[in-house]
């Protein structure tokens, strides 16, 4: 039982890691430690897409289902759980590319809006 939890806890850790690398930009609006934390997330995150390798969560999280007496699974988290719910079947090496693509484009406009913008209380900030 303490196995499937903990996988449970790992799947919830990913995809939160994912969201994190995808929005993280929005903490940096904030906190002015965010940039340092989120793009070398960012970078880890882009590196993996691109090179269609596996997040060293997944492997965690199919090792814990195992000893709950769960199944496994194959490929990647973002294979198994994402895919079938937000991209076509087939998801191929020239899709990953433009989603890596669009996840550095998404990043460095949001942190081109906040940096032209200023933090909030500077001068440059209405």
């Amino acid at each position: 039982m303490l196995a499937g939890v903990l996988a449970d806890l790992v799947l919830v850790a990913h995809l939160g890691f994912i969201a994190f690398a995808m929005f993280g930009a929005f903490c940096a609006r904030r906190w002015r430690w965010a940039p340092f934390v989120h793009l070398p997330a960012l970078a880890w995150a882009v590196y993996i897409e691109l090179s269609s390798g596996v997040c060293p969560l997944t492997p965690l999280e199919n090792t814990l289902r195992r000893a709950a007496g769960e199944q496994g699974y194959e490929g990647s988290f973002i294979e198994h759980y994402l895919v079938p719910l937000i991209y076509p079947p087939g998801l191929t090496q020239g899709a990953q590319v433009w989603l890596a693509g669009g996840l550095v484009a998404l990043n460095l406009l949001l942190y081109g809006y906040w940096y032209r913008k200023g933090r909030p209380g500077s001068a440059r900030d209405p």
